[in-house]
């Protein structure tokens, strides 16, 4: 009874985590401010907020119990989620939504070579085929921008790169999140991920200060709604459900976004975007059926 209530909780938190997050993209959209300048204030003004979150916690015990590998593994994950917002964010500005999206939900694919290799984590050949599955239907969608233009291209490619750093953030974390607060982790990661990008913005130029109130407003809302509500539920799911679990949920979010892009951007989906969603989306369904499975055959064999 309990560990279904667990299963309940958690469905809950990562449906709430999965609209937050695709609302990122709608707010990106609206904004006018460079990609780095909008993940520095994202990260930065989400410190601000949670930072009464850590009254009762010491991180400079939490640091002191950590090795020097966890150490580097933590600043490490950081780098990552700020290669990830700089790389993504910037991708919005040169394609669409759907297409951006639908592409960074290879996530899952990355993870799952990442953990083999890295955890020695092996994926059943269910898996491997809704996984493929998942990988046809974005290269379908991928493939629906080679017409439109080089820009188009450039900003799938973008998308491309977002994943691969995403999957390497929760990697890195994977275990980390086992080992200390979740609110701690989020805390150094989104402090480390922010000053990735703040010296980025210094070495480029890039105007730090000079924006109006919308942008502002912007900056908040991305801090709020996909961070705290996603970015920190997935944390703090990380360490019981895993990278690869987590990041199957995530792939839910190209529907999410696609839709809110549709009503409130007005973006237009072609047949290719829709066959490709529709076969990563399918994918996404088959490797859950498939872990079910494994699951049920599992406690089968425990009685």
């Amino acid at each position: 009874m309990k560990e279904t209530k667990s299963v309940y909780v958690n469905v809950v938190l990562l449906t709430i985590g999965v609209i937050s997050i695709g609302l990122s993209s709608i707010f990106i959209k609206w904004a006018t401010a460079p990609a780095s300048v909008l993940g520095m204030y994202r990260l930065f003004f989400t410190l601000v907020l949670i930072t009464p979150m850590l009254r009762k916690l010491s991180l400079r015990a939490i640091f002191k119990d950590l090795s020097r590998k966890e150490l580097l593994l933590l600043l490490l994950a950081g780098v990552f989620l700020g290669l990830h917002f700089l790389l993504w964010m910037e991708s919005l500005a040169h394609t669409s939504v759907a297409s951006s999206m639908i592409l960074l939900s290879l996530q899952p694919v990355f993870i799952m070579l990442g953990s083999f290799f890295m955890f020695k984590e092996r994926t059943t050949g269910g898996g491997v085929l809704a996984l493929s599955v998942a990988v046809i239907g974005s290269a379908v969608t991928a493939w629906g921008d080679v017409g439109l233009s080089s820009e188009a291209m450039y900003g799938d490619v973008l998308s491309l790169l977002g994943a691969v750093t995403s999957s390497l953030y929760m990697l890195t974390g994977q275990n980390l999140v086992r080992r200390i607060p979740p609110i701690a982790y989020s805390y150094i990661v989104f402090a480390v991920g922010g000053i990735v990008m703040l010296i980025y913005n210094l070495a480029k130029g890039v105007v730090l200060f000079d924006y109006d109130s919308k942008e502002w407003v912007l900056f908040l809302l991305l801090a709020i709604v996909p961070t705290i509500f996603g970015q920190m539920l997935f944390n703090r799911l990380l360490g019981s459900l895993g990278a690869t679990t987590i990041s199957m949920v995530i792939v839910a979010e190209p529907a999410v976004a696609i839709l809110l892009a549709a009503f409130l951007l007005n973006e237009k989906l072609t047949l290719l975007h829709g066959v490709g969603g529709v076969l990563t989306l399918a994918g996404i369904g088959l490797f859950f059926w498939f872990k079910q499975m494994m699951i049920k055959r599992g406690q089968k064999s425990l009685r």
